[in-house]
């Protein structure tokens, strides 16, 4: 059983029904129903058309499932439209189901664990693993979702800015997850980006390509965490560093600046540093007092410390942090990074042990125990 090629199917099988009429709910309902009767028939039987038999398995599914509905007898008049087997059109629905995921009736929260599971593939174990919440909780959090959308006529999709923020956080999954999305929605967003002359989708397109090139540098041999600092700059793609930067110096051009360009301009710095040395930190604090005036979130004001503590020294970077709430995601691990700088290595190590504690991902949280144990040894000697 190819499990690669039922997840790749399942965003045109999806797209297919809910082009049909289905609502979107009904409509993952039956596609999950079709992979389930796939996993059992094809080891024996496979088909000669793989997209077509599930088109019409889960069209089947859904409407034996609408005709057992007395709520929903008015979609019988569909039984008559049951699409013939053979061959499907090869059509990429992937782009609008995330507009239908994004849907103005979700949260941004719940758009994205529905997108994750009906276009990402992902199980709800997968989902709920990757924001280390039970996956009882998470399976609740997808079926609220589910039946927010339920029945909900698609008239009123998710505008871009909220499909935007959707790709970003699923690139966001895969790029830090143990399941790799981030390609995908680096694809996605290039489709995006052909279909809509606007200056944040090509900001976010050249984020994702900018953080994308240093991702075979971000971890070691053995898994862990590698800081940017100490990354191989030979192992980050040029290529897709070059494509980014001009990218974004297109849409800067255009002089309407969004949070995704800002964000973007500072990964251009990082990545224009022959060495973490030679990083222009001052112009970063200036890219994040942009970013910070464009979205006055407490997490930027938190990376600007980092910035202000290498451009004007650790003091002046904990001076920042003391401004901020100790309960914003890495505060402990970023005052615990300063208090190394100044030279406080006992408070430091403490600090590291705690941000440990807190890490959002495993590869995190050893990262972070493994700096309090340096810190810990060099203060024993």
């Amino acid at each position: 059983m190819n499990e690669v090629l039922l997840r790749s199917l399942t965003p045109s099988v999806l797209g297919i029904l809910v082009r049909r009429g289905a609502d979107f709910a009904a409509a993952e309902d039956a596609v999950q129903d079709a992979l389930v009767e796939a996993v059992r028939v094809w080891p024996t039987d496979p088909p000669r058309d793989a997209k077509g038999w599930l088109v019409t398995v889960a069209w089947r599914r859904f409407l034996d499932a609408t005709r057992a509905d007395t709520a929903r007898r008015r979609r019988e008049d569909l039984v008559d439209e049951e699409p013939a087997p053979g061959p499907a059109p090869a059509v990429d629905d992937t782009l609008q189901l995330y507009f239908l995921c994004a849907h103005p009736s979700l949260t941004p929260s719940s758009a994205v664990a529905l997108t994750l599971r009906a276009v990402g593939g992902l199980t709800t174990r997968q989902i709920a693993q990757a924001y280390l919440v039970p996956e009882a909780t998470m399976a609740q959090r997808i079926s609220r979702a589910k039946r927010t959308v339920s029945g909900v006529r698609f008239d009123r999709p998710g505008d871009v800015a909220t499909v935007l923020r959707v790709l970003y956080l699923v690139f966001n999954e895969g790029y830090s997850g143990d399941v790799d999305l981030a390609a995908e929605a680096i694809r996605l967003t290039r489709q995006l980006a052909a279909a809509i002359d606007h200056p944040e989708v090509a900001g976010l397109l050249a984020l994702m390509l900018l953080h994308h090139a240093r991702r075979a540098a971000r971890t070691g041999p053995d898994g862990s965490l590698v800081p940017l600092a100490e990354q191989d700059r030979g192992r980050w793609d040029t290529e897709s560093i070059a494509e980014g930067v001009e990218i974004l110096q297109t849409a800067l051009a255009r002089d309407r600046l969004g949070e995704f360009q800002a964000q973007a301009a500072i990964a251009a710095l990082h990545a224009d540093a022959p060495t973490a040395e030679e990083t222009d930190w001052v112009q970063i604090v200036e890219w994040y007092d942009e970013l910070a005036r464009l979205t006055d979130s407490p997490v930027v004001r938190l990376n600007r410390a980092v910035a202000v503590g290498e451009a004007d020294g650790p003091r002046a970077g904990l001076a920042a942090v003391a401004t901020l709430h100790d309960t914003l995601p890495r505060h402990t691990a970023v005052a615990a990074y300063l208090h190394e700088r100044d030279g406080d290595l006992a408070t430091a190590a403490r600090l590291y042990s705690e941000a440990a504690q807190k890490a959002p991902n495993l590869a995190e949280r050893d990262h972070l125990t493994r700096q309090a144990a340096r810190l810990n040894a060099r203060t024993c000697r």
